[in-house]
């Protein structure tokens, strides 16, 4: 039998991916590394995507921080396939949390590495990269060979462990790949995030809870995709590309102020009475436009997105889970 290794399985990417791999290897065993403290929720939520058996689900609490909790887990396991998915997703959170966010990205993504090397496992190793990577451009539009900087904790982080992905795959053949991806929304985003935001102040608004929502700027244009798409283009990379590094997107720009018109129409909302731009909340170097260029994933894989834009969003507002 395969054994998966899904590390930050109790995010959004990791529930859409449990879910891709017990509909597509009924053989498999897939062991999720988790510090969550109420299992319940993860298979509650994986419930609402199938109804396959669970019983080759295995959550383990572990501190994937700590170097010897993690080499003893690959030591005992020998996992086939790693997709590293964990460690913390917020850009916004790294420039307040004194090097947290950094350290862990980083910590963790070095654990996993080194404890494969040290125990000569030849897993199949995924990494989740960020387009919070890619220097600022005119056009904005970037694809794998685009220049690459950072100007965040987060974006460093993240930059410095695809570059050892990068170098390692080149250099030691293993079977190592990036998959730089753009922003994705689904139903199980955290209230934190911007789609979540705008969706709850929406309805807020419409409920008369409140009467306004600030942001820092709806001109800002992103590639927004839906995660299930996301985690279909993360499995295809680990089990069947050639090359080490893909770029995940759907190739569209959108700004925020679709974004938010589309959400707000949704509750019969005219969002220009209600939207305050308070350019305080703005982050300094924030690229103005990021959007895929997903060309190679497309021709190489045969990957497309199954939801445009407005589809994603109507799912998140539909089907928005609460516990």
């Amino acid at each position: 039998m395969q054994k998966i290794l899904i590390t930050g399985i109790t995010g959004q990417d990791g529930l859409f991916l449990t879910s891709k791999i017990l509909n597509s290897n009924d053989k498999a065993i897939v062991y999720g590394a988790t510090r969550a403290s109420n299992n319940n929720i993860f298979f509650k939520k994986l419930r609402t995507l199938t109804n396959v058996d669970f019983s080759n689900v295995k959550l383990i609490n572990i501190d994937l921080a700590n170097f010897s909790e993690t080499n003893n887990f690959l030591k005992d396991i020998q996992p086939d396939y790693i997709y590293n998915l964990s460690g913390p997703s917020s850009v916004y959170k790294s420039l307040n949390d004194n090097g947290k966010t950094y350290s862990k990205i980083i910590n963790i993504f070095n654990n996993l590495i080194d404890s494969l090397l040290k125990n000569s496992i030849s897993a199949e190793f995924f990494q989740a990269s960020s387009s919070e990577m890619f220097s600022k451009t005119s056009s904005g539009i970037y694809q794998e060979k685009s220049a690459l900087s950072s100007n965040t904790p987060y974006s460093e982080a993240k930059l410095i462990n695809h570059l050892r992905i990068l170098e390692l795959s080149e250099e030691l053949g293993l079977n190592f790949k990036s998959g730089i991806m753009f922003n994705h929304e689904s139903e199980f985003r955290e209230s934190e995030y911007l789609v979540m935001q705008v969706i709850n102040s929406a309805k807020d608004i419409a409920g008369g809870v409140k009467s306004s929502f600030k942001i820092g700027s709806d001109s800002i244009t992103r590639d927004w995709s839906f995660a299930g798409d996301v985690a279909d283009a993360i499995y295809k990379i680990n089990n069947f590309g050639q090359e080490n590094c893909y770029v995940i997107g759907s190739g569209k720009g959108k700004t925020i102020k679709e974004l938010v018109n589309f959400i707000f129409n949704y509750f019969d909302l005219n969002y220009e009475e209600y939207l305050i731009i308070d350019k305080n909340l703005n982050r300094k170097n924030n690229n103005e436009i990021i959007v895929s260029n997903p060309e190679k994933i497309k021709r190489e894989l045969s990957w497309k997105p199954s939801l445009n834009f407005e589809d994603m969003l109507l799912r998140c507002i539909e089907k928005k889970f609460v516990n």
